[in-house]
């Protein structure tokens, strides 16, 4: 019997992946665990497998397209079967039979007629300062589909709004990607009529664009190249603007001592070879140093959800890692018990995994906070963007001289550049430049916090 191949999930907030590479043609033999095609995430690129064996009967997708997750990209099964009822045609078929309502006479409109007496006649809500009518189990209905119920004419008694005007309204508008069900959830957020997705589905990006956007002058030239934004980078532009609009970011720097670390990180590149230690960095031991007082001060190993901050005993630190593809951030979990040594490792493990394109899922996610360091380019100060829904993000600058008064004589001491990002909605200023003052303190006396 011929089987579906789906394009797999991986992770909760991937909604589709690029195919990058068939790897079997229609018509190929194929056994069970072979890889059929090569695609793309946001996060990472990996081998779909097959499910089945037998002969891949249908491909429904080029490669280039973007494939909503568990969406069917191929047919396996034996030449000659039947599989007109396979594939994302068929999937929508049958989930318009499932979802659809109970067949009723039309009004004259085409709506479904009012039933007396079926309305829950449990009464209204309220709704942008007025009253709408509507039964509990519309209002459940809606809101799951992100729908927003206001403005939907009502059949039940007395124009009371009840399941099947939902169903209606429901009906002629576009399915919603899982990640957009949610967003429009929990935001509030207008839901259009049709989506940029495959087949008109709605993604949580579509969500966001209310405004209509204005198509710039393109000036002819003969250097002129287009790039598209898909895969990691579509998912990065779509993060940091949702970041921006949806955050209250507020940016303070300091400047640490930063004679202790240079010192020690100059024993650690002297030290005998079996130990272990020549490889750890400035970066290494900034992620230590962090890891250690966002123990101190859980507020800042936080996030933000709106309606409730959840604040973290243990700390996942992300960091920023520079890829060909974009800008990864994988995760040290539990970084709060690891020794400098074993964080180094891990930072370094984590990082030849975001550039060779090897990393999984599960190691791009569950950060509580995030580290991101452009010292080594120079960079004295920045504004990092918050990855939300994380409550604070330190940038890392560079180290630079900095004049200091000794005894009346102007002396030269190197200083270390930090830059921390905070979501005002869940942390207030001075708390936050509380920790940054610490974090300062333990950086010009590192050697002492290792002692801790």
């Amino acid at each position: 019997m011929a089987e579906e191949l789906l394009m797999p999930r991986q992770g909760n907030t991937v909604e589709s992946c690029i195919i990058l590479e068939w790897k079997k043609n229609e018509g190929d033999p194929v056994s069970d665990g072979d890889p059929v095609c090569e695609v793309e995430t946001d996060k990472a690129t990996f081998e779909v497998e097959a499910t089945a064996a037998g002969t891949l009967l249908k491909r429904f997708f080029n490669e280039g397209d973007d494939v909503p997750v568990l969406t069917p990209i191929a047919v396996i099964g034996s030449p000659g079967e039947d599989i007109s009822s396979l594939g994302p045609e068929g999937q929508e078929r049958k989930q318009a039979d499932t979802e659809k309502p109970p067949e009723t006479e039309p009004d004259a409109d085409g709506r479904p007629p009012s039933v007396p007496g079926t309305a829950d006649t449990r009464v209204s809500e309220r709704k942008d300062g007025g009253r709408v009518a509507i039964s509990p189990r519309a209002k459940k209905l809606a809101e799951l589909k992100s729908l927003e119920y206001a403005g939907i004419a009502g059949t039940g008694p007395n124009g009371r709004i009840i399941e099947r005007d939902v169903e209606y309204v429901l009906s002629s508008r576009a399915p919603l990607t899982p990640a957009a069900m949610i967003s429009g959830m929990q935001e509030g957020l207008e839901v259009p009529g049709v989506g940029s997705g495959i087949g008109g589905r709605v993604l949580a990006a579509d969500l966001a664009a209310g405004a209509d956007t204005v198509e710039p002058e393109v000036l002819p030239s003969s250097g002129t190249t287009e790039v598209p934004v898909k895969g990691i980078r579509k998912i990065i532009a779509e993060r940091m603007h949702a970041s921006l609009s949806t955050t209250a970011q507020l940016t303070m720097s300091a400047s640490a001592d930063a004679r202790s670390i240079l010192a020690y990180r100059k024993k650690c590149k002297n030290a005998p070879e079996e130990l272990g230690l020549s490889r750890i960095t400035i970066n290494d031991v900034m992620l230590f140093a962090v890891s250690r007082l966002l123990v101190r001060y859980p507020f800042m190993n936080a996030h933000f959800l709106g309606d409730r901050i959840v604040r973290y005993g243990e700390v996942n630190l992300g960091f920023a890692v520079d890829t060909e593809r974009g800008l990864m951030v994988p995760v040290i979990k539990q970084a709060n018990r690891l020794s400098l040594k074993a964080i180094s490792r891990e930072a370094g493990r984590l990082s030849t995994e975001c550039v060779e394109g090897k990393i999984q899922p599960d190691s791009l996610s569950g950060g509580t906070f995030t580290v991101t360091n452009l010292g080594a380019l120079g960079i004295e100060a920045f504004t990092p963007v918050l990855n939300a829904p994380e409550a604070g993000i330190l940038g890392v600058c560079a180290v630079q001289p900095k004049p200091v008064m000794l005894d009346d004589e102007t002396v030269f001491h190197p200083y270390i550049g930090l830059s921390l990002t905070i979501n005002h909605q869940a942390v207030d200023g001075a708390p936050a430049a509380r920790f940054l003052k610490e974090l300062k303190d333990a950086v010009s006396q590192f050697e002492l916090l290792l002692a801790e």
